[in-house]
């Protein structure tokens, strides 16, 4: 059964950094798709930022690029994403997704299966 469980969220003032995880189990971690998707109130699911560990490829939506960086830990089976330089803009619920044995790294959420909880990211202004 494949499992994601995102963490770190928080209250943060416009500037600061907060920094999520994502423990994933039950698929082959290093070749899955794992992504950073984030949803704000009334609004559409939003992809942030994917990975693919294996061969570390990376993409990010224009909207986080410059300012947040998602990272894997092949070793612990989690996925990180550190955000720095927060907008108010960027507060939502940010949920991590798995796309099983997929080696593309695509922030669209149909792609996805799998998907944790969500974890609260609030900044202030």
């Amino acid at each position: 059964e494949v499992q994601l469980q995102a963490s770190g969220g928080g209250l943060v003032q416009a500037g600061g950094s907060l920094r999520l995880s994502c423990a994933v189990s039950g698929l082959t971690f290093g070749n899955s798709a794992i992504a950073w998707f984030r949803q704000a109130p009334g609004k559409e699911h939003e992809g942030a930022a994917c990975i693919v560990s294996d061969n570390d490829d990376t993409v990010y939506s224009d909207s986080v690029k410059g300012r947040f960086t998602i990272a894997s830990d092949n070793a612990k089976n989690t996925v990180s994403l550190q955000m720095n330089s927060l907008k108010a803009d960027d507060t939502a619920v940010y949920y991590c997704a798995a796309d099983k044995d997929s080696l593309r790294v695509v922030v669209d959420s149909r792609e996805y299966d799998y998907w944790g909880q969500g974890t609260q990211v609030t900044v202030s202004s």
